[in-house]
């Protein structure tokens, strides 16, 4: 077979494994949104029998074969990209059993299910089953993935390429110090910033009307995407042409919605902003999910908790919000939406605590994978950890150890990207105002314009670039924390005027 037959008929054979993966997310999707309660233990069993198919694929000698053709005789940079990223997946499924791989994906969608009824009903005693057996699933997976020695960094390696364990520790200590310290200050501010000017009733179908219209500002392209509620806002990118993103709304509290608006829109501009040459094959996904947490975060803190934002979206605020809020200045709902305190839901927490909340759940998984803490304990630890970090106890298991779905979705490994892309956001956000005077564009509402910046020197290039290696091309730094560490400090010195 010639070369170019050769190409065509590997480019076919990652086809037949994106319809899989397609048709996996909208399972996915539908089990967030509009399932009904009975049909839980069916999809299961379609779910588990497609992600076999897949894995049988993906662990083939089909696969082998066509990685290694490419690495060897390709000349074409994107076509070995492409091949060595084959590679990598071929490795990684040809290390997990067949069976394994079934029985992981069906007892995702079992615990999810196991988790959302627990969680409506408080009640951690009715997903411990669910967990318990998801965890011993996913040390088998972590096992087969790693040397053995480490299970949390063979995990973590499937959301952060390249990145450690040992990074992170050397990191996350000093982030928190930082942010334990800003939080004291905070505390012992003479400012009071009082957030009842923006709990009001707000009806959700006004609030609705308000995200469609900001997703419209920031270049979310509404044909190839849409909106729908789920209990937690998530993105499914089926395809750059189809990304499903959902929020939640909460009549009594706007920020809910608007902000799961804007940081999933984040994660929505990188689905659909990977290049032509790249979809339909194993490329078309993020870097890396920190990398894919800098653009939530990007788009929904620096940009939309911003002052510039809220002056130049003042008018379509007040077009859809009741008459109690007609009154409020575009500064006064600036600095009620910076109120500094501690909580316990992790997606409602303020920009100096959240990561607290990430280093919480980190220290838990580790210890979780590494048989330190069995699920019987696992509630009390989580409520000593959130009291020895937020000064806060949960007062029941819905706003405790039951928030996030992750584990039930088998998200071990997971929770550092969050910080990390907090990290990122805050590095790329200063070369952003170093390039395009970013400030400006937020203040005039030309937000496309820095949709435009960041599509062909991150979004398009998907998966063809670690992480690390993007970072510093984008800002021709590597990683470094204090960039974070600043922007926290100088923004909330300002609003709390501390020294």
């Amino acid at each position: 077979m010639t070369y170019e037959k050769e190409k065509q008929a590997f480019l076919n054979f990652l086809q037949e494994q994106n319809y899989y993966k397609q048709n996996l997310q909208l399972l996915q999707w539908d089990s967030h949104t509009q399932i009904p309660i009975q049909g839980y233990e069916q999809r299961a069993e379609v779910i588990g029998y497609f992600s076999e198919k897949l894995h049988q694929l993906q662990s083939s000698e089909q696969m082998k074969y066509y990685s290694d053709y490419f690495i060897d005789q390709s000349k074409d940079a994107l076509l070995q990209n492409l091949a060595y990223e084959c590679q990598n997946i071929y490795d990684s499924a040809t290390k997990i059993p067949s069976s394994l791989a079934k029985a992981y994906a069906m007892q995702i969608s079992k615990a999810e299910a196991a988790w959302e009824v627990a969680r409506n009903e408080s009640n951690y005693a009715q997903f411990k089953p669910a967990l318990q057996k998801m965890i011993q699933l996913t040390q088998a997976k972590a096992d087969c993935l790693g040397d053995g020695k480490n299970r949390y960094d063979a995990l973590l390696q499937q959301w952060e390429p390249g990145m450690t364990t040992q990074t992170l520790d050397q990191l996350f200590p000093k982030l928190r110090s930082a942010l334990i310290d800003l939080l004291a200050k905070v505390n012992h501010s003479q400012i009071i910033v009082d957030e009842q000017l923006i709990t009001q009733h707000f009806p959700s179908a006004q609030q609705k009307a308000i995200c469609l219209q900001l997703l419209t500002n920031i270049g979310f392209d509404h044909t190839a995407g849409r909106l729908d509620t789920s209990e937690h806002p998530f993105t499914f990118g089926l395809h750059a042409r189809d990304v499903r993103i959902t929020t939640r709304y909460d009549e009594t509290d706007f920020r809910q919605s608007i902000f799961g608006v804007l940081h999933e829109g984040g994660h929505a501009l990188y689905e659909q902003s990977f290049g032509k040459d790249i979809q339909n094959t194993p490329l078309a996904e993020a870097s890396s999910m920190g990398l894919h947490e800098s653009q939530a975060l990007l788009w929904e803190n620096w940009i939309g908790r911003s002052e510039e934002f809220w002056s130049a979206n003042e008018a379509l605020f007040k077009k859809h919000a009741p008459a109690s809020f007609q009154t409020i200045t575009a500064n006064e709902l600036y600095t009620a939406l910076h109120r500094v305190q501690p909580s316990l839901i992790r997606v409602d927490a303020d920009e100096i605590t959240y990561s607290l909340h990430i280093m919480l759940r980190y220290e838990i998984e580790k210890l979780l994978l590494n048989d330190e803490l069995s699920v019987d304990d696992l509630p009390a630890v989580w409520n000593e950890k959130t009291q020895a970090y937020l000064g806060i106890t949960p007062p029941n298991d819905r706003d405790g150890v039951l928030q996030d779905i992750h584990w039930a979705s088998g998200y071990f490994g997971y929770f550092p990207t969050y910080t990390l892309g907090f990290m990122y956001a805050a590095q790329i956000f200063q070369t952003l105002e170093r390039e395009i005077d970013i400030r400006s564009l937020i203040a005039n509402n030309q937000l496309t314009t820095i949709h435009d910046w960041l599509t062909p020197r991150l979004y398009q290039s998907g998966k063809s670039k670690l992480p690390l290696q993007l970072l510093e091309e984008l800002t021709n730094e590597t990683l470094r924390p204090e960039y974070l560490i600043n922007y926290l400090t100088e923004k909330y010195q300002t609003i709390y005027q501390f020294k």
